[in-house]
């Protein structure tokens, strides 16, 4: 069964604090998923490997370790997804970064993939998805089946705010995919939202409502 972290670090916790609230401006909502998910990065890199190598200071040889080549992938789920991705590459410069589209299905309700960009090498690489709200969940098992058909192998999913419907979905379905958020829920209202939630994360990243 996966894991699942809750991350009760002061500054993030602070943070998300600001972001709850529903007088929080347009530029300071954006600003803050970005720093929660660049501090949520340092705890789901925590794992990567690591090697020694050797550096020569101003003063003398110093034995270091650096990350032993991994390659990483981020990967939003469009479109509130986005919002997270500065930060992330903040931290690691050198990520590579995918895009996943879906929407829902009016009949079925089933996920639709719309949108599917990957770097070519996806399959040789460790991918984070990423999206700020992890609700019904069903975006998450959607996004991570499609990058297990394309050959991914190690996955995890980053979110700032999750639900207990979300991570039952994932366990469920993707019992392999360990879960990042900085704060886990009460439950889903009759409408799917998160309570007591933010609100719609993509329309208050981008101002659309």
């Amino acid at each position: 069964m996966s894991k699942v972290h809750v991350f009760d670090h002061p500054l993030i916790q602070h943070k998300l604090s600001i972001l709850r609230d529903k007088n929080t401006s347009v530029k300071e909502f954006r600003e803050l998923v970005s720093e929660i998910a660049m501090l949520m990065c340092f705890e789901a890199t925590r794992d990567l490997p690591l090697e020694e190598v050797q550096v020569e200071t101003p003063v003398a040889m110093a034995t270091c370790r650096q990350i032993a080549g991994k390659k990483l992938a981020v990967v939003p789920i469009l479109r509130a997804g986005l919002g997270m991705v500065d930060g992330m590459v903040t931290m690691m410069p050198n990520v590579k970064v995918g895009h996943i589209g879906l929407f829902r299905d009016p009949d079925t309700l089933a996920p639709v993939k719309y949108y599917f960009k990957m770097p070519p090498d996806i399959a040789e690489r460790d991918a984070i998805i990423v999206d700020p709200m992890l609700a019904t969940g069903g975006s998450a098992a959607a996004a991570t089946t499609f990058l297990k058909e394309v050959g991914v192998k190690h996955i995890k999913l980053m979110s700032v705010i999750g639900a207990p419907e979300g991570v039952s979905l994932m366990q469920k379905e993707h019992p392999d995919v360990d879960i990042y958020v900085a704060a886990l829920d009460d439950h889903l209202n009759e409408h799917g939202y998160i309570v007591p939630g933010l609100g719609d994360a993509g329309d208050r990243i981008f101002g659309t409502k």
